[in-house]
């Protein structure tokens, strides 16, 4: 059992009830660009086995199932995982529970291994080995995430990003200690390079467009970790700059919706041929 994994999901409030179902509603999925392009770098299509670490509901590992034969999310989450498979129908897409860096899977048998918005929650030594062992030759591992605030228009987005700022704020004062503040994505591309796995590593930056309300902005920010586990400690939605994002969406929005504009970092290696 990965401990670092275990107690940053203890402290994340990702197991509180409710918090899955919303997770699943709210978070986006991989745009058809980022999924194009971890395809071509694989020199598919078609892909014979992607694996989906830290798959969480599932939204990042159903998103492959009509390009691989075979999609394996890999989540130590019970809580999650239900959630995933009650909301996957794909035949060619299964769950198994286990941590990223122990994952059961047979040595080189995955042409792509993905982190999506979860390599932060990982001990990334043992993890980047254990993608290297179920990798083909010339497979790749990609950990990406996605920018928050989402671009919306410059009311919305400083309200959201005083939301984040407060929301750590709060984490330093009830010494919760989130899964960036353990392994920050920004070393994510580092940690590849360095782990002597992969012959090739660089990083990506690709963007998705959508369209979003009032309910998909504050969706998306109480979807965040932290947010259910703060509020249990008594943190108020008004201290959390929750209150002032909603007021300013429906000061902004109100009834319509406008594009949102999300940015997505994509840190990939290349196993050795």
């Amino acid at each position: 059992m990965n401990e670092v994994s275990l107690e940053a999901i203890e402290q994340s409030g990702y197991r509180r009830a409710g918090f899955a179902e919303h997770y699943d509603a709210y978070r986006p999925a991989p745009p058809a660009v980022l999924l194009d392009t971890l395809t071509r770098y694989v020199a598919g299509p078609p892909l014979d086995r992607v694996v989906d670490l830290g798959s969480g509901t599932g939204l990042s590992t159903r998103a492959w199932a009509d390009r691989a034969g075979e999609v394996i999310g890999v989540e130590a989450n019970p809580a999650m995982r239900v959630v995933a498979e009650a909301r996957t129908a794909e035949p060619n897409v299964r769950y198994v529970e286990a941590f990223a860096a122990e994952t059961g899977l047979p040595a080189a048998s995955a042409d792509l291994v993905t982190c999506s918005q979860s390599f932060h929650w990982m001990a990334r030594e043992p993890v980047l080995a254990e993608a290297a062992r179920i990798l083909r030759p010339a497979g790749v591992f990609a950990a990406y995430d996605y920018d928050t605030p989402p671009a919306v228009h410059p009311d919305v987005d400083k309200a959201f990003a005083d939301h984040l700022r407060l929301r750590r704020h709060f984490r330093d004062v009830h010494e919760v200690a989130a899964g960036w503040t353990r392994a920050p994505k920004t070393e994510h591309l580092a940690a590849i390079r360095e782990s002597g796995h992969f012959a090739f590593v660089r990083e990506l930056v690709l963007h998705d467009e959508g369209d979003a309300g009032v309910e998909e902005v504050l969706g998306l920010a109480r979807s965040l970790g932290l947010v259910p586990e703060l509020r249990a400690l008594g943190v108020t939605d008004e201290e959390l700059g929750l209150t002032r994002l909603e007021e300013t969406a429906r000061r902004v929005l109100g009834r319509r919706t406008l594009p949102w504009l999300i940015g997505y970092r994509v840190r990939l290696g290349v196993r050795a041929a």
